[in-house]
C-alpha cells in the first residue's frame, strides 16, 4: 500500500507552509511530482518547497520556460510541462541527471509520466471549497514512504490572514 498524507489549506500562505515543510526533508536527487487543476495552487506550493530549501528568489510560474533553476542550500529545479507538446521532449531534458545535484519539482508530470522518475513524491492539489485546498501526498518508494512518514509526525495546523481566490 502506498503511504498517503492529506492535508487541508485553508490559503495560500498554509500550502506554502506545507511546502516548506516538504522542502525541509528534502536531500539531492529528490523528484517532486505536482499535479492538480490550472489555479490549484502547484506553483504556490513550489514556492514553500523552495523556501524549505533556502531559496530567496521568487520562484514564479514557469508556464512559459519548461524549467528554472534556483539556488538554496539545494539546488531547486523547477519544471512546468503545461505547455509540451511532445513527451519526448522530457527526456531529451534529461531532467533527473540535470537535477542529480538538486530537487527536481514537476508541475504537470502526468504530460509525460513515462519520462519521469519512478520513485517520487506527489503531491495532488485539489480544491475544496472555493478558498480551500485538499493537499494529498503519496509516496512511491522508499526514500518517500520516509517522507511522508515524517511530514506525518510533524503535523501541525497553521492559519494565514490570505484567502485563496475564489
Amino acid at each position: 500500500m502506498t503511504p498517503r498524507l492529506t492535508l487541508e489549506s485553508a490559503t495560500p500562505g498554509a500550502t506554502r507552509h506545507i511546502g516548506e515543510r516538504i522542502g525541509r526533508l528534502l536531500r539531492a536527487g529528490d523528484v517532486v511530482l505536482l499535479s492538480g487543476e490550472l489555479g490549484a495552487g502547484k506553483t504556490v506550493l513550489a514556492q514553500g518547497i523552495g523556501r524549505g530549501l533556502g531559496v530567496r528568489d521568487p520562484i514564479k510560474s514557469s508556464s512559459f520556460v519548461i524549467m528554472n533553476e534556483y539556488a538554496g542550500r539545494l539546488r531547486l529545479y523547477h519544471a512546468d510541462l503545461y505547455r509540451l507538446e511532445d513527451p519526448a521532449q522530457v527526456a531529451e531534458l534529461a531532467l533527473d541527471e540535470l537535477a542529480a545535484d538538486g530537487v527536481l519539482a514537476v508541475e504537470w508530470p502526468e504530460r509525460a509520466p513515462a519520462e519521469l522518475a519512478a520513485e517520487h513524491l506527489a503531491v495532488r492539489l485539489d480544491y475544496g471549497t472555493a478558498r480551500s485546498r485538499t493537499v494529498t501526498l503519496a509516496a512511491s518508494g522508499a526514500r518517500y514512504e520516509a517522507l511522508v512518514r515524517a511530514l506525518s509526525r510533524s503535523r501541525r495546523p497553521r492559519r494565514d490572514d490570505h484567502p485563496h481566490p475564489a
